[in-house]
């Protein structure tokens, strides 16, 4: 509505608001800036669908599917985007029209994109949101407070191989089993593309969750490290106020991606878990990632992912690697992932924590 102090609040009642803009206060909104130059990643962006392509859905703030129209008017978030089976894609917006690269509404320029996908679906951007100060709406602006990991926490990492080598099944399992085994448990997504699933399927399993997305970041692909920490950071801190004792932290896409390996090479983040799961689609990406992890002096408690799905690959892989291989059900039973952890669970981390 629009007022005598703030004539230029769009219309934003029939807007689609899209997840990555889930923590924005939709109340601060008072005005709209029409040039694009000066956007950064994060800036929260209202437009118009244009075309519809890759993407024919919108996952929606309230963590539902929006079926997508022409016309339609939505709320996303500009931002790169890193995904090998999918688009690669810049923050970068433009007036005759911009890309949506990631349905859970991160918007840029298409860079590349994998052969099977669609024409990105097109988007003429209107502007961009303000507040009351004139300023551009900016996700960071409404991330969660920093905290700090406290000592006694044990954090468990899960890695891949590659997208859809099932670490999200992986990470989701091993929280649930571990809840099942009588601890209090919360499960975080520390690096990716804003986008509801991870996050819902940890609801599902009865796990808490986070990402980050409630650190200020709609995507963390080309974002500074130093960043990244922070966000790993609060996230985990966080669920240690909340009482959790034991955090799984899921990692996005593979070994190779930048900012996964630049995790792996070392610093505050590694430093900082306790153990690890590794997730392969096969027994070639298992064996392989366990030796590019191995090459970072990191070794995996276990293997899980769509790997075990077969009774020969798992065997590949055991006689290969000698490593244990847990499938979704083993992971979900305290049976058999408290034994796997072994040590890990008697050995509180001294490690120091990561600087504020």
């Amino acid at each position: 509505m629009k007022t005598a102090m703030f004539p230029n609040i769009p219309d934003l009642s029939a807007a689609k608001w899209a997840f990555t803009t889930r923590r924005v206060n939709r109340a601060h909104v008072m005005g709209l800036q029409p040039q694009l130059d000066s956007a950064v990643a994060g800036d929260v962006v209202l437009g118009e669908i244009s075309s519809i392509g890759q993407h024919k859905k919108i996952q929606l703030a309230e963590g539902r599917y929006a079926l997508s129209y022409p016309g339609d008017t939505v709320v996303m978030v500009c931002g790169d985007r890193y995904a090998p089976d999918q688009f690669e894609g810049a923050a970068k917006l433009d007036l005759a029209g911009c890309d949506v690269l990631a349905g859970g509404g991160l918007l840029g320029r298409m860079e590349a994109g994998h052969g099977r996908m669609s024409a990105p679906t097109r988007i003429r951007p209107i502007g961009l949101l303000t507040d009351a100060d004139g300023a551009v709406m900016n996700v960071a602006s409404y991330a969660v407070p920093k905290a700090r990991i406290p000592a006694h926490v044990t954090v468990l990492g899960v890695f891949g191989a590659s997208m859809n080598a099932g670490k999200t099944t992986a990470a989701v399992s091993l929280a649930h089993g571990l809840k099942k085994a009588g601890f209090r448990v919360e499960g975080v997504k520390a690096t990716g593309t804003g986008a509801f699933g991870d996050f819902n399927a940890f609801l599902d399993a009865g796990i808490a969750a986070s990402d980050f997305t409630d650190a200020g970041m709609a995507s963390t692909y080309r974002m500074p490290m130093s960043r990244i920490e922070q966000g790993f950071e609060t996230l985990v801190g966080a669920a240690a106020k909340r009482g959790a004792d034991i955090v799984v932290v899921e990692f996005a896409d593979g070994v190779f991606q930048q900012e996964t390996a630049d995790i792996l090479k070392g610093g505050p983040i590694k430093d900082r878990l306790n153990g690890v799961l590794f997730a392969a689609p096969d027994a070639l990406g298992a064996v392989g990632g366990i030796s590019v992890m191995a090459r970072y002096g990191m070794a995996p408690f276990a293997v899980s992912g769509m790997v075990t799905r077969s009774p020969l690959a798992v065997r590949e892989v055991e006689a290969a690697t000698g490593i244990t291989m847990l499938s979704r059900d083993e992971l979900t039973d305290p049976a058999f992932v408290v034994p796997a952890l072994g040590a890990i669970m008697s050995q509180p981390d001294e490690a120091t924590e990561i600087a504020a």
